[in-house]
């Protein structure tokens, strides 16, 4: 189709424009001084210096949220005392959004920002200062020039007082620890940074020299650490056939209690709990755990939908494919653990069953569909409230499921010659290193049927976009196993509510939909007293010697007043399964078993 000659003059103006704006931000130098002065009090002080303007305004914003944690955060409500100069003098900054700061620079080729940013959230997407350490989450630090996401900057940081290490996948400048470099600012941003006395001790795997940054002690074993690390990196490398990275730094805040994990392009944040490495069962938590973020490098920081990439620091970036980048990863997690024989394949079928009886109960996986889980991440997922059990789904959980079901499949229909390994190579190779862009929804299910054979049309709409119910069995049975529900024979009354109890008070924290308490009025927030006119002391005692269909009266105060209730108790509506042999399993079955468990 030919171009009009005013269409193509218009085309060839905006390309000049783009040109004449991406020339002058490459002739932009940023520099940070990062300062800890009042570490006590949780602030970093920042100082920004921008030079080679020609420009009469310059914007300075801030993300509003951080990769890999799909939720709002409004990092600027953690900035104050903004304020700009040039040539020693003030200039008239104002702050114009949420996240956005307007600086007049006619005239003016160089300015120096001051800023200051409250860090006081321990997680692992969030900042954190005190005077034993300072966690930096660049997203909610660093503000940069809006559209000149492609510039550069050196970050010089100014230790607090007796910090000694810094930790970071960023590049060091001239081989300073204390002065980085970034190529532009989604690195910048994907690039957390621990300054401290961490203890810092290295492994190599799979040609990458690793570096494990762990805060706050615990009674971990370096050594073995080292060993088991290095084996789940080499087996995740060897899914994919590369490792992009030259060096990755696993940052472990380890406290009291602790979770959770934020991937990163060439590291990733953990929280753990200090303790727990000295148990088994937290011990391979933790390995599971550092799986999972480290799988992630790949899948959704290099393999990713779409949508992901490049990012719109300002608003959501929608996509319905979590259930893929998350989903599949904590598939991973565990198969990988399972690769490297740190547990039998028993340990490993438990955690399968745990996350089937997982989603089987939540009620909502018969309200949302992964795809919608994944789209509505941003206003729900991190945003759970009482009725959310009800309503939806966790992409991470049934993902997981999809995943180990599209693998049985894969290896089954091609007599073990493919694995889900295949597709993710084979989708990494063509849309990350060929094309060199995200996957859209449609791309990712076609790199699935390149390997199953066969059109998946009626399992997207089964699994994906709809809410039916999984034959477990159906896929299972490939590697010659089924699912037993120990409930299955229990005649178990069921209440269908969660409380707490504090100060010897036991109130309703939650109301299972289409349970006894849902169809019979029973709320959130109501404080029970009362079962039959006898006063309530435990919970527990609540159903003793009850059955399905007898009636009790709850009495509850609400909103200060008293109210009493008839409930007619219904079957407790729960599956417990576990996941067993089939009786003889064929030869056929036996072979898919050993390829899929690595036997």
């Amino acid at each position: 189709m030919k171009l009009s000659t005013l269409a193509l003059l218009f085309s060839l103006i905006l390309l000049l424009m783009n040109q004449t704006t991406s020339e002058a931000a490459s002739k932009i130098q940023i520099y940070y001084t990062v300062t800890f002065a009042e570490a006590q009090a949780h602030y970093v002080d920042i100082e920004m210096d921008i030079s080679g303007l020609k420009q009469d305004i310059l914007d300075l914003k801030m993300p509003v949220w951080t990769p890999g944690s799909y939720l709002v955060r409004e990092f600027s409500k953690n900035v104050e005392s903004f304020s700009a100069e040039a040539d020693g003098k003030a200039v008239d900054a104002k702050k114009v959004r949420k996240n956005t700061w307007r600086i007049p620079t006619q005239n003016i080729s160089f300015v120096k920002v001051k800023y200051r940013v409250y860090a006081f959230e321990i997680s692992v997407r969030t900042s954190f200062v005190d005077v034993s350490h300072g966690f930096l989450a660049n997203a909610g630090i660093f503000m940069y020039p809006d559209g000149m996401l492609h510039t550069p900057a050196t970050i010089h940081i100014i230790p607090y007082k007796s910090w000694t290490k810094v930790s970071t996948s960023l590049e060091m400048v001239k081989g300073n620890p204390f002065t980085l470099h970034s190529p532009n600012y989604d690195i910048l941003f994907d690039s957390p940074i621990e300054i401290g006395n961490q203890d810092a001790f290295e492994f190599d795997a799979a040609g990458v020299k690793y570096q494990v940054a762990m805060y706050g002690g615990g009674n971990y074993n370096k050594e073995r650490l080292k060993k088991d690390m290095s084996k789940i990196a080499e087996l995740e490398t060897a899914v994919y056939g590369e490792n992009p990275n030259e060096h990755y730094v696993f940052i472990v805040h380890n406290h009291a209690k602790g979770g959770g994990g934020l991937e990163h392009l060439s590291s990733t944040v953990l929280g753990a709990s200090r303790e727990s490495y000295g148990t088994e069962r937290g011990y391979q938590s933790f390995l599971s755990l550092a799986a999972h973020e480290h799988f992630h490098l790949w899948n959704v920081k290099r393999l990713r939908p779409i949508a992901l990439g490049p990012f719109d620091y300002d608003n959501e970036n929608y996509t319905t494919d979590l259930w893929i980048a998350e989903g599949f990863t904590a598939y991973y997690q565990d198969i990988i653990i399972r690769r490297t024989n740190l547990y039998p394949p028993d340990n490993y079928l438990g955690i399968l069953a745990n996350d089937i009886n997982t989603v089987t109960n939540q009620l909502g996986n018969k309200i949302q569909s992964l795809a919608e889980a994944s789209f509505d991440a941003w206003i729900k997922y991190y945003r759970p409230n009482e009725n959310s059990n009800n309503t939806t789904i966790s992409y991470y959980n049934k993902g997981a499921i999809i995943a180990m079901m599209l693998d049985l499949e894969i290896i089954n229909d091609t007599d073990s010659k493919y694995s889900l390994d295949d597709v993710m190579k084979y989708m990494y190779d063509t849309y990350y290193k060929t094309k060199k862009r995200g996957y859209t929804d449609n791309e990712f299910k076609q790199g699935l049927e390149k390997f199953t054979g066969k059109n998946l049309n009626t399992f997207y709409k089964k699994y994906i976009y709809g809410v039916d119910d999984i034959d477990y069995d159906k896929y299972l049975a490939y590697a010659g196993y089924h699912l037993t529900d120990e409930l299955a024979a229990s005649n178990d009354p069921g209440l269908g509510i969660t409380t707490k109890t504090e100060n010897g008070k036991i109130t309703v924290s939650g109301v299972s939909r289409e349970g006894s308490a849902w169809i019979d009025g029973i709320n959130v927030n109501d404080e029970i007293t009362a079962v039959d006119s006898a006063k309530l002391t435990d919970i527990n005692a609540i159903l003793t010697g009850k059955k399905p269909g007898d009636k009790i009266g709850i009495s509850v105060i609400r909103d200060g007043m008293p109210l009493t209730l008839q409930v007619t108790l219904q079957k407790k509506a729960q599956v417990k399964y576990r996941i067993d042999e089939l009786p003889q399993p064929s030869a056929q079955q036996l072979t898919v078993r050993k390829k899929w468990l690595s036997l």
